[in-house]
Parts: structure tokens; sequence; C-alpha cells
């Protein structure tokens, strides 16, 4: 009898990380694992199934169990990285630091890097990334730029073009030249990480989307994608991706562009 983890019919399973905010419901007021519904709608329309991943004590013994029964990885937006993880002092505005979501999200990116799992970095998941692959952030992009163009406040994303460089994947995924996306953030990359590739800037330098260089499928973005319901481009790509990946664990030939196909 063929198990489910080996079954390469099986839809592929996607992991999202998650926050621990306070959440109130009813008479309860606790600690709980949340995230906008946006993107593991954005993850199912996709043709994948969502779990959703909210920091564990112990995160890299965790991180090996729960990585065995995943396809494909998303790092998520959130709350600012530590600088302190990047050797930098904090600055005013960024924000208290969540160690054990930065740990778990470590520990995660690890180890589907190791096991070749396809990885999605958004907003924070790409500064994450980013650290975890030696690079440093700017704290506060108004300081730098002089502008409050990324982050206007007040649940309101901003609208920002960016330009896609050609001959890279996420242009296989959106198309080369200028991309009108959806941004929220006030931190940005400074200087790149180790192995990445930058994919995509806007006209004032600033580094809006990286890959890794090579064959491994590791894509992330500094916009949040999840926001605009007209183009799931980018999830359709990490789908694809976790498709192959599973098929090739169970030993099944399945090309990123027939599953793509078949979501047509």
């Amino acid at each position: 009898m063929v198990s489910s983890a080996s079954d390469p019919t099986r839809t592929p399973v996607v992991g999202l990380t998650t926050y621990l905010e306070r959440a109130k419901q009813g008479v309860w007021d606790v600690r709980a694992s949340f995230l906008p519904q946006q993107y593991f709608d954005s993850v199912t329309a996709s043709g994948a199934s969502a779990v959703l991943l909210p920091p564990q004590p112990r995160p890299e013994r965790a991180a090996a169990a729960v990585l065995d029964g995943l396809d494909g990885l998303i790092l998520t937006g959130g709350l600012d990285v530590q600088p302190e993880l990047y050797g930098a002092e904090r600055h005013p505005l960024t924000d208290p630091a969540r160690a054990d979501r930065d740990a778990w999200e470590l520990a995660l990116l690890a180890g589907a890097r190791e096991r070749g799992i396809p990885i999605f970095g958004i907003c924070r998941g790409l500064q994450l990334l980013n650290v975890a692959l030696g690079g440093t952030l700017h704290q506060h992009l108004p300081e730098v730029l002089g502008t409050e163009r990324y982050r206007v406040g007040g649940g309101v994303f901003a609208e920002n073009v960016v330009e896609v460089d050609a001959s890279t994947r996420l242009a296989g995924l959106v198309g080369a030249g200028v991309l009108t996306v959806h941004s929220y953030h006030h931190q940005g990359v400074d200087r790149l990480g180790a192995g990445l590739r930058v994919t995509a800037r806007t006209d004032d330098g600033l580094v809006q989307a990286v890959e890794a260089e090579g064959d491994d499928y590791l894509v992330a973005v500094q916009w949040h994608p999840e926001e605009n319901a007209e183009d799931r481009r980018l999830f359709l790509g990490l789908v694809a991706a976790a498709a192959a990946y599973r098929a090739a664990r169970s030993g099944t030939d399945i090309s990123t562009s027939e599953h793509q196909g078949a979501l047509a």
C-alpha cells in the first residue's frame, strides 16, 4: 500500500509561517496562531493544501519533523526581523523582537534548503532570507530614501511600480519589465545575502525581489502578492514547483509547466 506521504497524486502541501499574537474570541483573550486569510486562500486557489506553521519550542527539532510533510514553504509577512541577527544596533522604530518567530523561521528555512523544498518569501520573508544568508537591512527606509512610499500606514497598502529583470525565474512567472505591486514595509535590503540575485528594483534602487543563484527554487518579493486577487502567478509558481518536488520524491516525472497547465 502506498502511503499518502509518497503518493504522487496527492495535492501538494504548502506550509505558511504564522504569528503568535493576542487574539480575542468571546470570553477568551489568549495568544493564538494568526495569519490573514488572503495568504492561505492564495495557496488553495493555486492548487495546493495550506498548512499553518506557528512558532514552536525546540525549533530545529520541530522543523525537521514538520518539513517531512511539506512540498513547499512560504515565509510570510509580519513584524521586523531582529537587527541583532545581523549585528546592528536596534533603531527606535524597529518592531519589538519576536525571537520565537525568527528562530522558527530560520530553522524551517535551513531545513527546507537542505531538502530542496521550494521556498517563497513575502515581505518579512524576503528580509529574513537575506539576513539568514549573511545580508543586512535598512531598519527605517524613510531615513534612507526620504519617503514613506512603501508604508503609508493605517492598514492601507501602497502601490509601487517595480522593474523585473529579464532572464530570471521571477520574469518567467510575472513577465519582465514594469509591474505594479502592493507594499507595506518600512525596512528593506541593504547588503545582499550570499548566493542571492536581485531580480526586481524600484526606481530608487531599492531591492524588491531576489532569487537563489542556481537551480534551487527560492524566490522572494518585498511586496504583498496575496493582496492582489487578480494575480496569483507567484503562488502558482510555488505550487507548481511543490508539485514537481513531490513527484521527484515519489519517483514520478511531472514538470512545473504541466502542473500550471492543469490549473489553467
